[in-house]
């Protein structure tokens, strides 16, 4: 009866070692709530973008480097909340703002 027992190599036993290392630091950064760095959560938040114009529902196309360059994203991070406008609806909103603005100036 002939008896075959195969050894691991020490190099082999070592990447084990290391991923059950990270594997154990990532269950414990998932268990303490956290999703990485600010970088990956703003980065998270990037998927979330609409579709269209919270206001005026205009269609928002990711891929048109013209309109990635021109509308404003609002991002509340403490909420989760991605809000899109378009440069009119944000135009509108800008003047609306500096209306009254200088009307609660002039009040005073």
């Amino acid at each position: 009866m002939s008896c075959l027992i195969l050894l691991a190599a020490p190099e082999d036993s070592g990447a084990l070692v290391n991923r059950k290392q990270r594997r154990e630091r990532q269950r414990a950064i998932k268990k303490a709530g956290k999703k990485g760095t600010d970088m990956e959560r703003k980065l998270g938040l990037f998927d979330e973008i609409p579709k269209h114009c919270l206001t005026c529902n205009k269609d928002f196309d990711k891929k048109n480097k013209e309109m990635v360059m021109s509308w404003n994203v609002i991002v509340r991070e403490k909420e989760g909340k991605v809000r899109l406008y378009c440069p009119t609806c944000w135009n509108k909103a800008v003047d609306f703002t500096k209306r009254n603005i200088n009307k609660e100036e002039n009040y005073d």
